[in-house]
């Protein structure tokens, strides 16, 4: 028999909930393939089995949180691999593996389980065949009885409180089917199909559902209002002051409180800047010339992002010291060149990881981001998309930003964002003699973790980042 165990999801992850079994007592598990979903504050994702062969035994059931290693399943195995040579979990931070692609259905967690730190983008639900009712939800809805059958304060991940506004529902008219009343993607499915069809499906029942009622004005000022559910689940930038309320709590989400937790470790690292201006004239032509050509082959576009990746992977390999986890034994130097890429989702940000990034081409670079930020975006983000990064990218510019201080991703020591590419009047060198010329140009800031590294040693870094960038020209090579 082997033991399945809980994996980390990140390093500074301690812990995991179950969200889903994937798979039950007496089912047949190939390895590699998903056997259950786990969620922290960090990350939802999928684990693979480490082991093929038939699950006999699940441990830890769903809604239960564990430590990271912790025993949670039981299988017999088939397929030849002993559980003494069992691999390690697979999310371990310092992973040198890549498990295969999973299963691309993404199942929901359960309701115990705190909201994972990857919200994403659900599916869209069908709305049935033409000729149908072609009132949206939102009209539909207005025209049902006053009568709640769900929980206004249910739990659920960002994916299903996005495909709530997208079709105009509140929390309180769906029932959740998942542990502790949890609302799952396939409640919204059904309730969806029992407005579209006017009988029961699953356990919603449109015709018995009401929107949320709104929250009352609080009779005393001691305390701040509570938000409507309409507004806890419609994102955090979103507030809505009840009656003759002067101000309103907006509770944390667990993604939320990760963050803060992680933010807070990571202002304790002092912290140095280096910024420099990146003439990336040839870059935007070659990026201009190629993205047509590319977007017809490769199916996705070509962006700016890939670039930088790839001139901060060779800039490293001069760099080495940049390149590394500080640990309080000292820094730790890494071989491979594993960088991470910020991704804003939902309600705020996550750093999945794209491994061995010196080894890959700008088109290589480029699928696997967008590959993992749609996967990000998606829910589907897998184990090995976390952990062992050595080195973060930000681009923060397409939020239309010229100048962002960034903050290290613990333990890494350095982190570089690129910020929005404009035009600007410049000083030319030119055989004739200074000219003044519109040139695009990209700030680019790269921050050090100061115990680990000195400015001057940042500003080598950068300064051969802009070297490649600027270098760039019709005879690079994006494949």
């Amino acid at each position: 028999m082997a033991k399945v165990t809980m994996p980390q999801l990140g390093e500074s992850v301690a812990e995991g909930t179950i969200g889903k079994w994937l798979k039950q007592p007496g089912d047949h598990v190939a390895k590699y393939e998903p056997l259950l979903e786990v969620i922290t504050d960090k990350v939802n994702a999928e684990v693979p089995s480490p082991f093929e062969g038939v699950l006999k035994e699940i441990l830890v059931e769903e809604g239960a949180t564990v430590p990271n290693n912790a025993e949670i399943a039981v299988i017999e195995e088939t397929g030849g691999t002993s559980a003494e040579a069992a691999p390690e979990p697979a999310a371990k931070a310092e992973s040198e593996a890549k498990a295969p692609e999973p299963a691309a259905k993404a199942p929901e967690p359960a309701a115990k389980a705190p909201e994972p730190e990857a919200p994403a983008v659900a599916a869209a639900v069908a709305h049935g065949p033409a000729g149908s009712d072609e009132r949206g939800p939102a009209e539909m809805a207005a025209e049902m009885p006053a009568e709640v059958t769900g929980d206004g304060e249910a739990r659920m991940t960002p994916a299903v409180r996005r495909l709530l506004r997208e079709h105009g529902l509140s929390a309180a008219m769906i029932v959740g089917t998942g542990g502790g009343g949890r609302i799952t993607r396939e409640d919204v499915g059904d309730f969806v199909e029992s407005q579209r069809t006017g009988k029961t499906v699953g356990k919603q029942d449109a015709s018995r559902a009401a929107t949320a009622p709104a929250a009352a004005a609080p009779t005393a000022p001691a305390a701040p209002a509570r938000p409507s559910a309409a507004a806890a689940t419609s994102g955090a930038t979103k507030v809505e002051f009840p009656a003759g309320a002067d101000e309103v709590l907006v509770p944390m989400t667990q993604m939320r409180k990760g963050i803060a937790a992680q933010m807070t470790r990571a202002l304790q690292v002092p912290h140095a800047y280096v910024q420099m201006e990146v003439d990336v004239s040839s870059l935007v032509r070659l990026r201009d010339a190629e993205k047509r050509a590319y977007q017809a082959k490769e199916g996705v576009s070509l962006s700016f992002v890939p670039f930088v990746v790839k001139a901060a992977a060779e800039a490293l390999k001069k760099n080495p010291t940049l390149n590394a986890h500080w640990t309080e034994a000292g820094l730790v130097a890494k071989r491979r060149v594993n960088v991470g890429i910020a991704v804003a989702v939902d309600d705020g940000l996550i750093v999945p990881v794209i491994r061995d990034v010196d080894n890959l081409s700008i088109s290589g670079i480029n699928k696997a981001i967008a590959d993992v930020s749609e996967r990000a975006r998606a829910g589907k983000l897998r184990v090995d998309d976390f952990g062992g990064g050595t080195f973060t990218v930000d681009n923060t510019g397409w939020l239309g930003t010229n100048l962002v201080m960034p903050i290290i991703n613990v333990p890494e020591v350095a982190i570089v964002t690129m910020d929005r590419i404009t035009k600007r009047a410049v000083v030319v060198e030119t055989a004739d003699g200074d000219v003044i010329a519109i040139r695009p140009i990209m700030n680019m800031v790269l921050a050090v973790d100061h115990r680990a590294n000195d400015g001057a040693g940042g500003a080598a870094l950068l300064r051969d980042i802009k070297a490649w960038l600027e270098s760039v020209g019709p005879e690079t090579a994006i494949y």
